[in-house]
């Protein structure tokens, strides 16, 4: 059996070995050697350090998904870049395709979801009162499950950090990251529903 000091000594390719028969310790002890490289790198195409945070995490859980196919032909940390760079070229591509229609990148500067619905759609406020604004946003947040709302509004609303909500809701990091991403999806795509019947 090996102990925490015998995984902190031995090289990458041993590691990654045991790692790829399912060895999870050899492959947190890799994600401790090199996260804050592989962070870097995200946050030096994204900009912005919830989505490097986002991409980051994503790009370790695909490479141990994939860590079978490592065959070692480049060393592991820059298989794992080339991992992440190319997550981070996926979400640029999204952002340019989805600035109209996500909620995804709420500018802060504006304050909060209400201001910021036109990120959504592009004249979403047009003809409306802010009251049927804030009852339009209501409507979507009621139809998300209790954790997926309470990850959102935490988040969105009450500007926590990913590390604060998972305390709160007793879960992991990952887990908040997870629920976030799908309620953003949902509320994107219930708003945008909104206000397609409001208009029929």
């Amino acid at each position: 059996m090996l102990t925490n000091q015998d995984y902190a000594s031995q090289p990458d390719d041993l590691l990654v070995k045991s790692a790829q028969k399912g060895d999870m310790v050899a492959f947190e002890e890799l994600v401790a050697r090199h996260r804050d490289k592989i962070y870097a790198r995200a946050y030096t195409m994204m900009r912005n350090e919830e989505e490097a945070l986002d991409l980051s995490q994503e790009a370790w859980v695909k490479a141990w998904q994939r860590l079978v196919q490592f065959q070692g032909d480049s060393s592991f940390a820059t298989w794992m870049t080339r991992i992440v760079i190319n997550l981070c070229l996926d979400q640029i591509r999204k952002n340019k395709r989805q600035r109209t229609e996500s909620i995804e990148h709420l500018d802060e500067e504006l304050g909060g979801v209400e201001r910021q619905m036109p990120v959504i759609n592009p004249n979403p406020t047009e003809g409306l009162e802010r009251g049927e604004l804030r009852q339009r946003i209501d409507e979507a947040l009621d139809k998300l499950s209790h954790e997926h709302r309470t990850v959102l509004v935490m988040h969105e609303f009450e500007d926590l950090e990913y590390k604060e909500i998972a305390k709160r809701m007793k879960c992991s990091i990952g887990t908040v990251m997870s629920r976030l991403f799908y309620a953003r999806r949902k509320m994107a795509a219930l708003l945008a529903g909104l206000k397609r019947e409001r208009e029929q």
